[in-house]
């Protein structure tokens, strides 16, 4: 008998001590619990009847002037007509949304065709991958090309360098912007780091099409292999 108390006594210690704590603290808690309810619930209302909607109308808005651009339609794409609406808009209507993001990719480009390319610059720059790193290397090439146009070498050089080597495994892509990084270092004068760059062409991507000519270029920078 004496057993079955002893082990029955801290059991009974524990209810006591937890409805005792209860008593004290009952209405601490129930504030608490009232609070994380009001927010745990105002997140999924906000979410669901506020964020979804807002980024499924975007991406409906997108989609239309994504249309526009496939056609190179780029006035089009980028301020709409009457009937759709084009990245300018979505960018402005439904800022902080998916879409709105990636229009700012579609009106880069969309100027850079146009040849407006500060204006490139201006989206290019505001554009987040947010680690997609295929988009990533798109972006930064756009924004070689433009800064490029804009006759800004230094600027050119460092964003072709990092769309060359941020997705190393599309083989043709890097190749091709580390060659234009590459031949921009040759016209500004700046043969070693022209050199740097054929050479990682040579050594990584061989059999791409630029690989297949980069020896020329090493050989007029005087490069003998």
């Amino acid at each position: 008998m004496s057993d079955k108390k002893t082990t029955q006594m801290p059991d009974q210690e524990v209810i006591n001590k937890a409805i005792g704590f209860w008593e004290k603290n009952n209405k601490k808690l129930i504030t608490i619990f009232s609070i994380v309810i009001i927010v745990v619930g105002g997140y999924l209302a906000y979410t669901n009847f506020i964020v979804l909607p807002k980024e499924q109308k975007a991406s409906e808005e997108l989609f239309t002037a994504e249309n526009f651009f496939r056609k190179d339609s780029f006035n089009l794409a980028l301020n709409g007509n009457a009937n759709a609406s084009g990245f300018l808009k979505v960018i402005d209507k439904y800022e902080g949304t998916k879409s709105a993001n990636l229009a700012k990719l579609y009106a880069g480009e969309a100027y850079l065709h146009l040849g407006q390319f500060q204006q490139a610059v201006n989206f290019l720059g505001e554009f987040n991958a947010h680690g997609a790193i295929q988009v990533e290397a798109k972006a930064e090439g756009l924004l070689g090309d433009a800064y490029a146009e804009l006759k800004k070498n230094d600027e050119a050089i460092d964003h072709y360098k990092k769309a060359g080597t941020i997705f190393s495994e599309d083989q043709a892509i890097s190749s091709e912007y580390l060659f234009r990084g590459a031949l921009l270092s040759e016209i500004a004068g700046k043969t070693d780091q022209a050199i740097e760059l054929y050479k990682t062409i040579k050594d990584k991507y061989p059999r791409t099409d630029k690989g297949f000519v980069v020896d020329k270029y090493l050989t007029r920078l005087g490069v003998i292999n």
